[in-house]
């Protein structure tokens, strides 16, 4: 049986946030039911983020009472602090299977200008949202920006990494997406960082999370499979970008992902015919040309 190797779909809430056109509710709605038609058994569709901040993400409370439940399939929610959570729980449909997800930086830098907190308070913020879904029993997931370069404050160093994986997991024992936020890494950066955060973390709680900037997102993946990660966030179409990360447009493609790991003798579950059709959805909304 061929290795499995599980995509954290992200082009709904991450590959949206950032574009300038506002995409109405539907055609959210018609991407995420796109996407999961295709097999995947995750997928982020948005964030409780204040709109002022994060206009696209307006709407997200009509989103999540209108997904598709589909046996299997868990949905993912940013959430940036404990309104945002009690947002979440006020908005989710009894049964609703879904998780949230938490973000801090792994910079000072690039922590100030995406949380206006240092590492420090935005760890007080995420720890009072944790506390409180462990509470209630939501599963919650953990973002780490700026993995390997940061815009701000240049190279990052392994074990600063390290540290911030480890002071997440010991808030509870979670998933930690490792994100090169801005598309700077390469396979060497990148296996370094790796070896610094499999000596606090074990492979089979970390995730990639690569964006196609400097267009070495394959071959970053390739690094992180062959350290034990099974888990890659991807988006469809190769939207996306941070909002707070200038110069840091392109997700990496979910199509392009499925297909190379497919060339690698991995099996990831996804309809590649679907997924093909959700792509050129995802290009034509972000064109603004859906009929």
């Amino acid at each position: 049986m061929a290795d499995r190797v599980r995509i954290y779909e992200v082009g709904p809430r991450d590959g949206l946030q950032n574009e300038a056109r506002a995409i109405p509710v539907a055609e959210k709605l018609a991407l995420i039911e796109a996407l999961a038609a295709t097999g995947l058994d995750r997928i982020e569709i948005g964030s409780f983020v204040s709109p002022k901040w994060v206009p696209q993400m307006a709407g997200t409370d009509e989103i999540v009472a209108a997904v598709p439940r589909v046996a299997g399939l868990r949905y993912g929610l940013l959430v940036p602090n404990v309104t945002g959570f009690e947002r979440y729980l006020a908005a989710v449909p009894e049964g609703f299977d879904g998780e949230i997800a938490v973000f801090v930086s792994a910079t000072e830098g690039f922590s100030r200008a995406n949380l206006n907190a240092s590492i420090d308070e935005s760890f007080e913020r995420v720890g009072d949202v944790v506390a409180r879904a462990v509470e209630v029993g939501v599963p919650v997931r953990g973002y780490v920006s700026c993995v390997v370069r940061c815009p701000f404050d240049g190279d990052v160093a392994p074990g600063q990494v390290a540290s911030v994986v480890e002071r997440l997991r010991e808030l509870a024992p979670m998933e930690v997406s490792l994100g090169d936020t801005i598309g700077a890494g390469v396979p060497e950066t990148v296996g370094a960082m790796l070896e610094a955060v499999l000596d606090v973390a074990p492979a089979e709680v970390l995730a990639g999370h690569f964006h196609d900037t400097g267009g070495r997102a394959l071959a970053n993946i390739e690094v992180s499979l062959e350290a034990g990660l099974r888990v890659f966030d991807a988006a469809v179409g190769g939207l996306g970008g941070c909002p707070y990360a200038p110069g840091a447009p392109g997700n990496v493609a979910t199509e392009a992902v499925v297909a190379r790991l497919a060339e690698l003798g991995f099996e990831t579950g996804v309809d590649e015919d679907l997924l093909a059709e959700a792509a050129a959805l995802a290009r034509r909304i972000k064109m603004g040309v859906v009929a």
